[in-house]
Order: structure tokens, then sequence, then C-alpha cells
């Protein structure tokens, strides 16, 4: 008779619960380098090799900074790569490791036109300086007489759809109704490229 399979032990990363094998996969493999080294050395045998050149190249630093400085230098300089890792700030990560980026604080307005006569603006980041995105399309419509609405673009972002060609108007409109707008902030696409509206 045949021998019933044995199950396969998987060993799981602490720091990130992949199987260690998919640990440089995860959100962040540089916080489970230090846990793979010591658990999982098989795996990832050029961690090792990294860490060692990373802690020759520290002592050699140490060595360097002693024997060069000396009394009160010597204290502010080894103060300094302390400063430095504390100062780093924890950036938010995706999954897949990747960095979200901060959104800048701006307004982009478009005009699209449709069946050749029919035009809309499209008015994108009003959000971004704590506009009640409802709210301003409600003043739009009632300053402009036209339907306005707010929508998904495609980007998965809300925006505003006003019916018309409304575009340079509305950059008044936007400066005098919310005063923490900057005219600055405010640009326009035309041919594909970003215009300022300043």
């Amino acid at each position: 008779m045949a021998e019933k399979p044995q199950p396969v032990k998987v060993l799981y990363c602490s720091i990130c619960s992949l199987p260690a094998e998919y640990c440089e996969f995860g959100p962040d493999f540089e916080k489970c380098k230090p846990w793979l080294i010591i658990n999982a050395p098989e795996l990832y045998p050029h961690l090792l090799k990294e860490a060692d050149e990373k802690d020759a190249e520290k002592v050699s630093e140490q060595l360097q900074s002693i024997g060069i400085s000396s009394g009160a230098d010597g204290a502010a300089s080894s103060a300094q790569p302390g400063d430095a890792s504390s100062s780093k700030q924890e950036v938010k990560r995706l999954p897949g490791g990747k960095v979200k980026k901060k959104e800048k604080e701006e307004i982009v307005i478009e005009k699209v036109v449709r069946n050749r006569r029919k035009c809309i603006t499209i008015v994108k980041g009003l959000d971004l300086f704590g506009i009640k995105l409802s709210d301003a399309s409600k003043k739009l419509g009632k300053k402009f007489a036209t339907g306005a609405s707010v929508v998904k673009g495609v980007t998965d972002k809300e925006q505003i759809d006003v019916q018309g060609d409304i575009a340079y108007d509305i950059v008044e409109f936007i400066t005098e109704t919310w005063p923490a707008v900057p005219e600055t902030a405010i640009f326009f696409i035309e041919d594909g490229k970003k215009v300022p509206a300043a």
C-alpha cells in the first residue's frame, strides 16, 4: 500500500504573515529582513552577506569617528547619526510596497465637448480644500443657472460636472465663495496641458 502523504510544514513570517519564500513580494520587505536573517537564512543567503557588509561598514565608521575626532567634537559627531534616524518619518505604504503620495491641493478645471455642441465643465479637487462637493455643486448650479452634479471620475475620485462652458467664470466664483482656495491653486487643462488660472 502507498504511504499517506505528510502535510508540508510552512514557515510563516511573523512580520508580514506571508510564507518566508514570499516575504520579498510582501508590503515591506525591509522590515522582514532581520527576521529572515535569524529564522530563514537558507532562503535568502544574500541577506547574510548584506548584513555582514553593513556591520563591517558601521564598525569602520565608528573607528574612523573615534580616531579622527576627539573630546567634544566626538560627542557631537556621534549624536548626529542618531538624530538622522529619529527624524525619519513613517511613510504610509500600500500593498506591494508602493508609497502613498500626498495629493497636491489644487483644483483642476477641464472643458469637455460632447455631441459637437454641448459642453461640460469638470471641476476636480475642491474636496482637497475641505469643501463639501454636494454643497459646491448646488451653489454652482444656482450661480450659473445650469445643471451641476457630483460624479465619480475616471480615477474613482469624485468631481463636479457642470453643464455649459463656464470655465473662465468659475475661477472668480470659487475664489469669492471659498476664500481658503487661493487663485494660484486653480489650473485649467487646455490641449492636454495644465495651465495656471492666475
